[in-house]
């Protein structure tokens, strides 16, 4: 799993080029290509408040997070990866053993079919040599595939070989209906304790956190659940027993890696529209359209004086990339504003298909949707003057740092 400890210290410039966002002291920093964290590491685990509601029954069933221990635990898995030690420092900011070392990480997942196909995070089995998986309270070790990676969701699809009775599939439900206050259990191995379970709600929605890729992943749903090194990839499941989240980080304080009662799960509506991606073509593709930017605020358009009160101020522009070939502009004045250095002087994006923009969210929500191939119109505000642009999507690179040819 991993603690991410988000700070950013410049919360203007952080990254568009292709889709995500991070807001921070009202700016937000849009990772479509480029946004960085510093350090840190996340762990996940979702989890139920002690249930709220206990249903007893006359024969002594206990109470709801039981009930769903004991329907949806078999489905779990335990996955421990085997490392080489690589040369590079590892790319992760999570709190599972580092691979620049070698070693073995250990996570979590949970079983989606009868096929063997099992569902974790993609920084659980990074560089792996060999990955192995335990399911349900079974102490015999799968040999598995990884199948399929998409590290800007941070999400990977093995392949268990494991005999179909040995095979409890969980239902996959849909993250677009959940609410703040939901209650929510987590199960999976934090510390290499396997079949741990805990409780807890969906603390906010809306959240975004920071993938493997270095890019965002928006509509993250947020927990209160305690969730330790070693969730990472399992089931954030709702009080039906149908999973709505991969537990894939947490905020710590201080410099410890423990739960402070913030966590983050990946909502299952972006895996499902992943799965068969990953399973027949082993990757997903992501719309890019390869710009830096950060939200106008009516504070900072007349602090500025800027033409319009809402949008997304265009610091850079990806060379090469799509928006540079449409003919957006970047900023080139430099410009400190509330300690963060920004670039003034590029277009300011106030609408895209006609739809009002107000900042890097909605934008950043547009792109995500969309697909590598399709064509946008943007209105933009140039030195006073509006203009429209049109810009065909590119395909997301793999990585931010793919995208700056590094």
């Amino acid at each position: 799993m991993s603690n991410q400890k988000s700070s950013f210290r410049n919360p203007f410039v952080a990254a568009v080029l292709g889709g995500a966002l991070v807001a921070a002291f009202g700016w937000i920093a849009i990772a479509a290509g480029w946004i960085q964290s510093e350090g840190g590491t996340t762990t996940v685990t979702s989890a139920i408040p002690t249930p709220v509601a206990s249903n007893t029954s006359s024969d002594g069933d206990t109470n709801l997070v039981n009930q769903i221990y004991k329907s949806d635990g078999e489905g779990v898995a335990f996955i421990e990866s085997d490392i080489a030690a690589q040369e590079s420092q590892s790319f992760s900011p999570f709190g599972e053993p580092e691979s620049q070392g070698g070693g073995t990480a250990t996570g979590s997942g949970f079983v989606i079919d009868d096929e063997g196909h099992v569902v974790t995070n993609y920084h659980v089995v990074a560089n792996a040599d060999q990955v192995r998986v335990k399911l349900g309270d079974s102490e015999t070790a799968h040999s598995a595939e990884v199948v399929g990676t998409d590290p800007s969701t941070d999400v990977a699809v093995l392949e268990v070989e494991a005999p179909a009775d040995q095979l409890h599939p969980l239902k996959l439900g849909s993250s677009s209906g959940v609410e703040v206050g939901d209650p929510v259990v987590a199960i999976g191995n934090p510390f290499g304790l396997d079949r741990t379970v805990t409780s807890g709600i969906v603390s906010a929605l809306q959240r975004q956190i920071q993938s493997p890729g270095g890019y965002s992943i928006s509509n993250v749903i947020q927990t209160d659940a305690a969730i330790n090194p070693g969730n990472s990839g399992g089931p954030l499941i709702d009080s039906g027993g149908e999973v709505i989240g991969i537990n894939s980080q947490i905020q710590t304080g201080g410099s410890g890696n423990g739960n402070v009662g913030i966590g983050f799960a990946v909502p299952i509506d972006t895996v499902r529209a992943e799965i068969d991606q990953l399973i027949s073509t082993g990757e997903v593709e992501h719309a890019y359209i390869g710009i830096s930017g950060g939200s106008v605020t009516p504070q900072m358009a007349k602090a500025l004086n800027l033409a319009v009160s809402e949008g997304v101020l265009v610091q850079n522009v990806q060379k090469d990339g799509p928006a540079d070939k449409a003919g957006l502009e970047a900023g080139s004045t430099p410009a400190t504003v509330e300690g963060a250095e920004v670039s003034l002087g590029g277009d300011i994006i106030t609408e895209i298909d006609g739809k009002k923009i107000t900042g890097m969210e909605e934008l950043i929500e547009v792109i995500n949707s969309a697909e590598p191939g399709d064509k946008v119109e943007l209105t933009v505000v140039r030195d006073g003057d509006t203009k429209k642009i049109g810009v065909t999507l590119g395909k997301r690179p793999a990585s931010t740092e793919q995208q700056n040819g590094e």
